[in-house]
């Protein structure tokens, strides 16, 4: 629709009223001008591999939920980023039949369709919407990977369907053009256009976080659709976005085809996904663990804890080591090695590059497969006995002492633990900005075991005269959760 131009006049100077910026962009000279290049040819036929999923399920009545609930489906790591259309329950605690809708695309002509997990978690019956007007009921969910959010249908279409093809996620740059298509609520298909904002992007929605960031709208019903590039192949799933209001606001986030294509080939083959597994707990290299550990920029992932009877335990790798590479790909984060672990074929052996107490070395290590659960065991707790008050030691925040059965007993100290006991955290210390809590367990001083107070002190004394500026101390909870803490001397 034209505008006269006395409406545009007024409508400016109506925002210069309410004191915005207004920029008028130069006219074209001639009529001959053009806007961006059309992508027509790119996406057509694309949209016929692009599918409506339609999921229904039986919940309780309002009455009877958790008032904090939502919408999304139990435990979905994006609920907070994105929560498909529900049809509002009635509010006399009845079962109600409530709807979902989202998007999928066929990943092979048989009859796979790719979608999130979340939008077909708990659903009793799932249909695929066609933009040709077919309807396919779901037989069967060949399998569903949450912590991805990654799911693979089955249906029986009476001919071969048309499918995607799929493009290497990793050549994708910041700045490339990127086309998202999805069909939501039925309409036939949608099509927004946008380029890529980030890469290894994390949102912390699970370990493995590793999204494409795109600007592409990515809106209510369109999880789970693809994100092609400018050559027509899928290089994401549209997964979530983060929205004050439910509508894209240009933060959108797509699952690389390159994770999303291992973890689809697993849940085709097997029904399951079969990660790989080193054993380690590790945590983030912070500035002042780097400075204590002698390490000049901040990368890495430090190991707090190495699990028993693990790959990493077999290949001899220990506590306080920094895992800087992994079968040939630097670590450069934290964050880094549980992808690249999990994306190892299992059974593999694999050469990892560390750092132990300042020294370079590598080790040799056979990947294993990641446990679908991991025991853990019940503190039971001794009787009381009369208190004796133990000698204190006071040393960077902290009042420390040795660490006796009754304190053992008295803060549930696991048998396993040893080392000085945390008895006072004096508040705004470092130690208390640092989470460090009374009844925790320091065990290590500078990679070096402690199991005194005077051990303490000696080992910060020495870190003292070396003129570094902090103390790396290993410390455990009771149940023996191991973390690295890095204090400052000063």
């Amino acid at each position: 629709m034209q505008i006269p131009s006395r409406l545009r006049l007024l409508s400016l100077k109506a925002a210069a009223a309410a004191g915005l910026a207004v920029a008028i962009a130069s006219l074209p000279q001639s009529g001959s001008a053009r806007g961006p290049e059309s992508v027509a040819d790119i996406s057509e036929g694309l949209q016929e591999t692009v599918v409506n999923i339609s999921t229904t399920q039986t919940v309780k009545g309002i009455q009877e939920q958790d008032p904090q609930a939502t919408p999304s489906p139990k435990d979905s790591p994006f609920e907070e980023f994105f929560d498909d259309f529900f049809d509002s329950p009635e509010g006399d605690g009845m079962p109600r039949r409530v709807s979902s809708l989202g998007s999928g695309f066929v990943y092979d002509s048989s009859g796979l369709i790719v979608t999130n997990n979340h939008v077909i978690e708990g659903a009793d019956e799932i249909v695929v919407n066609f933009t040709d007007g077919r309807k396919l009921k779901v037989t069967e969910v060949l399998g569903h990977d949450p912590k991805t959010d990654l799911a693979l249908l089955k249906v029986e279409p009476d001919h071969p369907l048309k499918a995607v093809t799929f493009g290497n996620s990793a050549k994708m740059r910041v700045g490339d053009w990127v086309m998202a298509i999805g069909n939501p609520f039925g309409l036939g298909g949608t099509l927004t256009l946008g380029i890529i904002s980030a890469t290894k992007r994390d949102i912390n929605a699970g370990p493995y976080d590793d999204f494409i960031q795109t600007d592409a709208a990515i809106n209510r019903g369109n999880s789970g659709g693809p994100l092609f590039n400018m050559d027509g192949e899928v290089i994401g799933v549209n997964t979530a976005i983060i929205s004050p209001t439910g509508g894209s606001i240009g933060i959108g986030f797509a699952v690389p085809s390159n994770t999303a294509l291992t973890i689809i080939d697993q849940l085709k083959q097997y029904g399951e996904t079969r990660r790989g597994w080193l054993g380690v707990h590790v945590q983030r290299v912070t500035e002042e663990i780097a400075e204590s550990l002698g390490m000049e920029e901040t990368h890495g992932a430090l190991v707090a804890k190495v699990m028993p009877g693990s790959p990493a335990e077999a290949a001899g790798i220990q506590s306080g080591d920094v895992i800087l590479d992994f079968d040939g790909q630097e670590v450069d984060t934290m964050r880094s090695l549980p992808r690249l672990v999990a994306a190892t074929t299992i059974g593999k052996a694999v050469t990892i590059s560390l750092l132990r107490k300042r020294e370079p070395m590598k080790l040799e290590v056979t990947v294993g497969r990641l446990p679908e659960s991991e025991e853990v065991e019940d503190v039971s707790e001794a009787p009381a006995e009369e208190r004796i008050e133990p000698e204190r030691e006071r040393v960077l925040g902290l009042a420390i002492a040795p660490l006796t059965a009754q304190l053992r007993d008295e803060y549930g100290i696991d048998n396993a633990v040893d080392g000085v006991i945390i008895l006072e955290v004096e508040p705004g210390s470092q130690a208390e900005e640092k989470d460090v809590k009374v009844g925790d367990v320091i065990v290590e001083v500078t990679q070096e075991t402690v199991n005194s107070p005077q051990e303490v002190l000696s080992r910060i004394d020495a870190v003292k005269k070396s003129g570094r500026k902090s103390v790396l101390l290993l410390i455990s909870d009771g149940k023996g959760e191991l973390s690295f803490v890095a204090l400052p001397l000063s």
